[in-house]
Formats: structure tokens, sequence, C-alpha cells
């Protein structure tokens, strides 16, 4: 909305005497001299405006004219939600100088709809978490290099040193590292920023010496006490770092050698470990690295029609079935959703979806985890003649009963959705996870992929080396227990970070419950 002028109303008594008249004069003539200054004061404000106003006009032109494709790109998305979260706040400030009853009601609308400081730190995680797994630079993020993209999104130097920021406030240094180091990268290039750079050397120097490196931290000190010498704490902290090498040296009885030349990069420091003892065999899956496909392997897989036991509904038109995995046995079935299908189902889950949870072991209670990152909902068959239907073929294909299988659950993965290695199934320390519902453990999952994803987003089995990539209108199956009701901890399996592109799925969990005669106990634990 245009910015207007404040209404104001001066009240005058015609009872006051002519004294006060001249003076209300006077008082006239100050309120003119003082309007002037305002609408001055407004005009550069609504310049500054105007000049947002051009900026955002051409983004949001390029961002509506392909919502999905403009996310696609993790960078774009990132800085959707910085903007939202933090440039838009900064616009709303600037306009609060004089409030502008338009605009602020029209923010005060939306406001409820914008990110938060939650939103905006997730999605820089986000980035983390894809430079992580895919072994990407912080350049090639910055740069927009991308696999799989064809359009470039740049970050500026306030860009990256707000992610640096970001992992700093975490205490996670290694991150922190490898942004600031890319935002001085790019203003000793020349490009320009509001942020100093004084404030990105405060930060790296004390980043660099918390993963140990202390004759960087104090090459990078020194040039913070040249670009700054009364700087707070650079002469301290460089009076400390000097120390802290001498007393190493002396007792190492090692002599001094000068920081490296080269540049901090993605392999420079080690990454931390964290709680997932597989994390290098997932995210090497992830990539397309390590995966255990034998050529002996590859002969034992095989297609074929399925008719499901000669069931009326696909004796006409049988299923078609491909091997993934020997064993444990994954198979893939094509053509299992329509396009018009998938189109309704993803209508029906937009208006609640909501952030994915997972069910906590101790007390069969749903809630949220940091290591599933997607948006979820969950479709009754009543809800539309598509679900029951969808329901219908599932069972139809697996042979399976689907009446006391979980509802259809619709997951959307984003920018840097993920879901960490994770068993289905619920393992003997945790008893209750399913007590609730009475219908036994998960038996099998049933998964269809809604979307064709451009870079990331496979699904994963650590422990024997799969790598299952998305593809559009097909569904992968396996079996989580044994037919003696045991687990099979091989199906351990993980969700890949979206890279690029935005990867809708649909699943059904089934359970023991009714498959009684339709899969009978085997005569051993493992069959």
């Amino acid at each position: 909305d245009a910015i207007t002028l404040l209404d104001m109303h001066i009240e005058i008594s015609l009872s006051l005497s002519a004294g006060q008249m001249t003076d209300l004069i006077y008082t006239e003539k100050e309120l003119v001299q003082s309007l002037k200054e305002y609408i001055k004061a407004e005009e550069s404000k609504l310049a500054a405006v105007k000049s947002w106003a051009n900026k955002l006009d051409v983004l949001t032109r390029v961002s509506t004219s392909d919502p999905e494709g403009y996310l696609a790109h993790p960078v774009n998305a990132y800085k959707l939600m910085k903007r939202l979260n933090t440039e838009w706040s900064e616009l709303e400030s600037l306009v609060l100088q004089d409030p502008s009853d338009g605009f602020i009601s029209n923010m005060s609308v939306h406001r409820q709809y914008f990110p938060d400081e939650e939103d905006e730190k997730g999605a820089a995680k986000a980035l983390m978490r894809l430079q992580d797994t895919y072994q990407l630079d912080s350049e090639s993020f910055s740069k927009g290099k991308l696999p799989g993209v064809h359009s470039s999104a740049f970050l500026t130097v306030d860009d990256c040193y707000d992610m640096g920021k970001t992992a700093y406030n975490d205490a996670d240094y290694y991150h922190a590292v490898l942004w600031m180091q890319q935002s001085l990268r790019q203003l000793d290039a020349g490009e320009e920023a509001v942020v100093s750079k004084a404030d990105v050397l405060d930060y790296l120097s004390y980043s660099v010496y918390q993963m140990g490196d202390l004759p960087r931290a104090i090459e990078l000190t020194r040039r913070l006490v040249a670009i700054d010498p009364s700087h707070q704490r650079a002469g301290g902290n460089l009076r400390y770092f000097e120390r802290l090498l001498s007393k190493q040296l002396i007792e190492l009885k090692q002599v001094y050698q000068p920081a490296s030349e080269e540049p901090i990069q993605l392999g420079t420091y080690a990454r931390p470990k964290d709680h997932l003892p597989e994390r290098e065999t997932y995210e090497a899956l992830c990539r397309g690295e390590g995966v255990k496909m034998t050529n002996a392997r590859r002969s034992r897989l095989f297609c074929r029609y399925r008719d499901g036991n000669r069931n009326p509904r696909l004796l006409l038109k049988p299923v078609k079935e491909e091997d993934e995995w020997d064993s444990p046995h994954i198979v893939r079935y094509l053509d299992v959703l329509s396009h018009e299908e998938i189109e309704k189902i993803k209508e029906l889950a937009k208006p609640r979806l909501a952030r994915a949870t997972v069910r906590d072991p101790k007390t069969g209670v749903l809630t949220t985890a940091n290591y599933r990152v997607s948006k979820s909902a969950w479709l009754e068959g009543e809800e539309d003649p598509v679900i029951a239907r969808v329901n219908q073929r599932i069972e139809d294909i697996t042979g399976l009963t689907v009446e006391t299988a979980e509802l259809l659950q619709v997951a959307n993965y984003g920018v840097g959705g993920q879901y960490e290695p994770h068993y289905d199934f619920s393992r003997k320390d945790e008893p209750d996870a399913f007590k609730r519902l009475g219908t036994g453990n998960r038996v099998a999952t049933f998964l269809n992929y809604m979307s064709d994803v451009e870079a990331g987003g496979a699904t994963v089995f650590p422990d024997f080396g799969a790598a299952i990539w998305p593809r559009k209108g097909t569904a992968v199956f396996w079996y989580n227990l044994f037919k003696s009701g045991e687990g099979d901890y091989r199906t351990r399996h993980a969700a890949c970070p979206v890279l690029v592109g935005s990867k809708w799925v649909s699943n059904k969990w089934i359970h023991e419950r009714g498959q009684e005669f339709l899969r009978p106990c085997g005569l051993t634990e493992v069959d």
C-alpha cells in the first residue's frame, strides 16, 4: 500500500484572546515547517521503500512465475526464509518511523504467516546439512553451482555471514568457519556488503581457534588488529592465542610453523562426529557412492507382471514389478499412481501439512524430531474416492489386508528435507510403540513416489548398501518383519536430504493383525 501522511487535526476555539491567536499563528507556522520536514523525511523514506519495492517486485515476478521451480533451489528457499524473517522486518521498522496505517494493517494480517527466527535458522541448517551430505563447499552454494540446476541463485557476503553466525550461535564452529571464510573471500574480491571485514574476521578467527588451528587463528586475528587496532577483543585474543601456541610448542618440543597459505575449504578441518554411527555410510549412499550392487547380485534381479494371485482387479491389467534388491527383497512397482491421482492426493494433503512426527518409543505418542524434517498429513479412505482406490490398490498388489494399516501418510520434503536412518517397526526395547493401535507391529512398508527429484532424495539402506531413487508414479515395497514376527534389522533406512527439487511421497504402514493367513508364520525365526 502507498504510504500516506498522518492526518493532523487542529482544533481552534474562537474565544481565545488576540495574543493567544497570534501565538497560534506562529504555532501554525512552526507546524507547517514541521510538516515540511515530515514530508521531506517521508519522501526520503518513500524513496527507500520504493527501492525495496522495485527490488522485491522483480524478485516476486521471478518466484511467482514458477513457485515450485524457484523453491526447488535450496538457496532460493533459504533466502525466502531470511527475507521474510529479517529483511521484511527491517522494512517494517523503516515504515514504523512514521506509521502508515495501510502498510501496518497489511503487515499485521500477513505476519501470522511469516516464518520466524526458528524457521530461518532451520533453513540455514538445511543448507549446512546439504553441504555435508553432498560434500559441497560454501562457494558452490554461494555461486549457485548445484547439480541439476539450470538457473543460478547467489548468496551475498551478508547471507554467508548470517549463515556463519547461525552456526556460531549454535557452537557449530565447523560450519561457522566454512561460511565466515566464504563471506571473507567475497569481501576480499571486492563485493559490497553491510557487514564489515572486521566483524567477519572476529567470528572467523575465534571459530578457527575453536577448531584447534592456533597458527591460523593468530594470523586472522593479526589481520583483524591491522584493520581495527581499537577492536575490543582482538588484542586480548591475539596475546592469549600467542601464549597458548608458545606453551604448546614448548610442551611438544616443536618449532613454530606459520599458518598455511591455503584458504580454508571443505576438508581443511574434520567434521565433528555426531549421534549417528552410520553417518558416513548413509551420506555416501545419498551421493550414489558405496552402493553394493555387484554383477552377481544384479543377475538375481528380475522384472515380472503380477496379477495378485489372479485378483480380478489385476487380471486385465497386471502390475509391473521390478526387483530393486535381492535380500532383503525390495521391489518397485511401476505405474502405481496416475498423475491425476497424485495431484488429487497433494490437493487433499496441502491444507493440513504439518511438521512430520515420529512415534516416541517409550510412550507411543507422536512427537517432532530433528532427524525427521518434512511436512506430513494423514488421509482417510472415506475422505475421497481416490484415497479409497489407492488403499484398495495397495491391498491388491501386496496381497495383504490394509484394514489394520495406518492411514495413508503424505509427506513433502522440501529443501534439506530428510529422515535420518530409522526402523519402521518397533523393537523389543520399545514394546508400547503401537500398543494404542492394537494392530501389532508394522509388518511392511509401501512407499509411493509422487514426484521426480532433480537432485538428492534417495531412499537408502546403510546396512546392505542399497540406494533407491524416486521415480514419479512408482512405489517400493518391503517387509519390515520376518514371517516369525521378528524384526528384520537390515531394513534400517533413510530418506536422503533433497538437494534440488521437492519430494512428495505417500506411504502405507501395514500392520500384523489380519495377515495371519495371508502371510503365515515360517518354520524358522528368519524365514
